[in-house]
């Protein structure tokens, strides 16, 4: 998968999802992105695939101070990542399954399980079909 279809993919994810991102009061660019609510901090992670032609979504909260490392470093709320915590919530195309298989990842690379049409932007539909399941993380998970 060439560097191109992610760019590809990339560009419609910031012309269809971050928009919607952006009404939900989120923060950031791609591909981190933070909402700082009174009680938590909501996080969201793009993490592709490093063979190519895939990605997921990583969730995470922490409260609304920051971040705390063992070793006292702080790390400011507008500077945290999803990936900056060991608790998070994986969103992904396939949700039935337990499994964290690339496999079941938003993939963009395989066309044909999508038919005709434009596979980015039937991408960037289904990841915001899944944006109620992170809302419900976002407000009922645990706190990092």
């Amino acid at each position: 998968m060439s560097s191109l279809s992610r760019n590809q993919m990339i560009k419609n994810l910031n012309e269809i999802v971050v928009p919607t991102l952006r009404q939900l009061n989120f923060n950031g660019s791609f591909p981190h992105f933070r909402r700082i609510t009174p009680d938590r901090i909501n996080l969201l992670t793009f993490q592709f695939d490093s063979y190519g032609g895939g990605f997921v979504i990583e969730l995470a909260n922490c409260n609304s101070k920051g971040y705390e490392t063992a070793l006292g470093s702080q790390t400011p709320p507008n500077k945290l990542t999803a990936q900056d915590f060991n608790k998070r919530k994986r969103i992904q195309s396939n949700m039935k399954t337990p499994n964290s298989s690339t496999d079941d990842w938003f993939r963009y690379d395989k066309k044909y399980l999508f038919g005709f049409g434009d596979i980015f932007k039937k991408v960037c539909k289904d990841v915001l079909s899944k944006l109620e399941v992170a809302e419900d993380y976002w407000e009922n998970g645990e706190l990092n």
